[in-house]
């Protein structure tokens, strides 16, 4: 058995099957429906749908709370005592939660936090890979360890472009004029996280079936992704042609492992449905 038990929030949306496969916990962040605050990942993720289209409202969201932490870092001590928790932290820049972590660690021994500068898919795609480094490098150091999570970390590169804009304006991330904009002249703003900001940098023309196909091949050529391993990240409502087409081109472009990571409460909140992104990891 590793001497570390890895350790992230809901919010990195890793799959159940992964997390159980290589024993990653997790501590909720919260999704707000007006006056109820639920955790996340215990409700359907189309509650979050209905609630602004019956209300009109965004649901908000929350980090992790020093509370949150504390209920797993006991569970995680009655079953490990001795195990160092290695908690890969989603963006330190975007939540509480990774203060949150460092507040509740305070009394207890040989926890330590590390913020991987990624949500969502990236974040699972630097736990999944530093599991595997674990499985291969069982006596690995500390130090050892947090190095590899940051170089990780840096050769990490996710873009998601929003399923509804309506979403972004409604959560005042887009004005009025530009929300029409978009929609007249059929816009995607891609959004990739850059030293842990969530950024637009571009804008892509046409619907989505198009541009996911486009965001695949310039993303892969521009951050020279491996053909190791590549994530696709959705939020419910994407269309099953989408699912086939982007997967057949993946196949195409030499990617040899495929994973699909639905997007939880946390990040749903701020995309609308029918949601579509690319993760993967850069060779240089």
């Amino acid at each position: 058995m590793s001497k570390f038990i890895l350790l992230a929030e809901t919010g990195s949306d890793i799959p159940a099957n992964l997390a159980a496969q290589y024993n990653v916990y997790t501590a909720p962040m919260h999704v707000a429906f007006g006056d109820e605050t639920r955790d996340d990942g215990t409700f359907p993720i189309e509650d979050v749908y209905h609630y602004f289209e019956s209300t009109g409202n965004l649901t908000k969201t929350s980090g992790c709370t020093p509370g949150d932490f504390i209920q797993v870092y006991d569970e995680i001590r009655s079953k490990f005592p001795t195990q160092h928790i290695l908690h890969l932290a989603y963006s330190a820049v975007t939540t509480c939660s990774y203060q949150s972590a460092i507040i509740a660690a305070e009394d207890y021994e040989n926890i330590t936090s590390i913020d991987t500068k990624h949500v969502s898919a990236g974040q699972t795609l630097v736990i999944l890979l530093f599991a595997r480094y674990l499985e291969a490098h069982p006596d690995c150091s500390l130090e050892e360890a947090i190095a590899k999570i940051e170089e990780i970390s840096r050769k990490c590169h996710m873009g998601f472009f929003p399923g509804d804009l309506a979403y972004l304006k409604a959560g005042g991330r887009v004005s009025n004029a530009a929300y029409l904009g978009a929609k007249i002249l059929s816009l995607n703003p891609l959004i990739e996280l850059q030293d842990g900001h969530l950024k637009a940098t571009k804008k892509y023309r046409g619907k989505m079936d198009k541009v996911a196909l486009k965001l695949l091949d310039e993303f892969s050529e521009q951050y020279k992704l491996s053909r190791d391993i590549l994530i696709f990240v959705y939020s419910a409502g994407l269309s099953d042609s989408i699912h086939e087409n982007v997967e057949t081109r993946a196949k195409e472009l030499g990617f040899k492992e495929i994973l699909w990571v639905q997007t939880g409460g946390v990040v749903t909140t701020h995309c609308g449905p029918g949601g579509f992104g690319v993760c993967g990891i850069s060779e240089e």
